[in-house]
């Protein structure tokens, strides 16, 4: 039977969307991950839920445990991750509350573990393919839904994943769209790295809270605008994912 592993947890655990749910400690050799395993049912499909930064969002993005997350969801059998995140808008058409189903990724952490390689058996290297980071099945299960629930989405997108937690400078923010950035975040990378690694399929809901510094002719983003659009739109996130669980359960 089909397993959805979820990362983002914001309104995801509420318990009108999440049935027959039990919460479920979680240890793996890379440590705990970063909240317990909500494990339950989305239309009669079994979910399990992590929340990236703890339940409380108390994880800054460079000190997510990104390989316990992901080998978490890989020790409880899932087959396919499905993540959510608030991104920064490098392009005036990607709107506040738009939706981003993202195809790309370019790394600007340093600080982070981006592989479960730490050593390779003799003669035996393991290097993974990323020219196409995210899975083309789930992504064209969420440009579908998104079509279907008459969503405002861009079915592409390059993200940008910086350190954090501060914002970008504003040269940083003009470099990142020189560099062919739509959007910016502080988590998909390596997030999404580790899921290929680990042979999940995995794709990524990305939703615009702000226009970064960007714009001179819009404020630099704040913290406060970022939760208070992300507040407002989260019933897109959880509609596309709830909506589009039940349909990852019948692909081949």
């Amino acid at each position: 039977m089909t397993k959805v592993g979820i990362i983002g947890g914001s309104g995801l655990d509420n318990p009108d969307i999440i049935t027959n749910s039990i919460i479920k400690d979680a240890d793996t050799k890379y440590g705990k991950p970063s909240s317990p395993l909500t494990c339950g049912n989305i239309s009669g499909v079994n979910v399990v839920l992590i929340a990236r930064h703890g339940k409380e969002h108390t994880i800054p993005p460079t000190y997510v445990n990104y390989r316990a997350n992901i080998s978490a969801l890989k020790n409880e059998g899932c087959d396919y991750i499905v993540a959510t995140t608030a991104v920064g808008s490098l392009r005036k058409d990607i709107e506040r509350g738009h939706l981003v189903i993202l195809d790309q990724f370019i790394d600007f952490t340093r600080r982070r573990e981006v592989s479960f390689h730490e050593s390779f058996p003799p003669h035996n290297a393991a290097h993974t393919t990323m020219a196409e980071p995210f899975s083309k099945e789930l992504r064209q299960v969420l440009i579908a839904t998104c079509k279907e629930l008459v969503l405002p989405y861009h079915p592409t997108g390059t993200v940008v994943t910086i350190e954090g937690s501060r914002f970008s400078t504003r040269a940083e923010s003009r470099m990142f769209r020189k560099w062919g950035a739509d959007v910016i975040n502080m988590s998909v990378a390596p997030e999404a790295i580790l899921a290929n690694e680990a042979a999940i399929p995995y794709a990524v809901v990305a939703m615009s809270t702000d226009y970064d510094c960007l714009f001179d002719d819009v404020a630099p983003v704040t913290w406060d605008d970022i939760l208070r659009v992300f507040s407002s739109n989260v019933d897109k996130v959880i509609k596309l994912i709830t909506a589009s669980v039940p349909k990852l359960a019948k692909l081949p």
